[in-house]
């Protein structure tokens, strides 16, 4: 991971008309960190959303917390888990997301790469889990079931299929450290 640390990743929003993000993936003593941005415009909607998930060693969520300003004004989301609990910033319980292992946030590819480290596949292995989705810009927060089904390598490449009920399927390619390079009708890295 040494290479995020230097040079963070960058995306290309492919699903509106201008969209920029980077994330990085830094370790932390306990576990790892997600730390990442995006900025949108689509139509008369602007927004950047910044966000930090903390994991433990095995990859499953600590925290996140997800800062938006859009013209709605500045808006921000933090959540914590323990053994598969969550609560809010406030330390409120949200049993609605009991059992939930991994948290994604909606604007950006990066958080694929908490399910894809942890649940650690093998080519032609799928499953089926269910993560703490935050929407942006509105910073909802929902239960959704996810799939995740590992394929052949490719082009020195790994590569998943993704699905859920809201949004569909998208096939996924990433890199050796499990980070999104291209993200089917959403987002693709942008390369030097």
């Amino acid at each position: 991971m040494s290479s995020l640390t230097e040079h963070p990743a960058a995306w290309t929003r492919t699903d509106v008309p201008r969209g920029l993000g980077v994330g990085a993936v830094l370790p932390d003593p306990d576990g790892h960190r997600l730390e990442a941005g995006e900025t949108v415009v689509e139509g008369e909607e602007r927004f950047f959303v910044r966000f930090t998930v903390r994991t433990d060693l095995a990859w499953t969520t600590r925290e996140v917390r997800a800062e938006v300003l859009s013209a709605s004004g500045p808006r921000a989301v933090t959540l914590r888990a323990r053994d598969g609990r969550w609560s809010d910033g406030d330390g409120r319980p949200l049993p609605e997301l009991v059992g939930c292992l991994d948290a994604d946030v909606a604007a950006t590819p990066l958080t694929n790469t908490l399910p894809i480290r942890r649940l650690g596949l093998r080519p032609g292995e799928h499953r089926d889990i269910t993560v703490a989705w935050i929407d942006v810009p509105s910073l909802r927060v929902r239960r959704v079931r996810q799939r995740y089904t590992r394929h052949p390598a490719e082009d020195g490449l790994e590569r998943y299929t993704y699905r859920d009920p809201l949004h569909g399927e998208y096939r996924l390619s990433v890199d050796g450290d499990g980070v999104v390079v291209d993200y089917e009708r959403f987002a693709e890295r942008l390369r030097a």
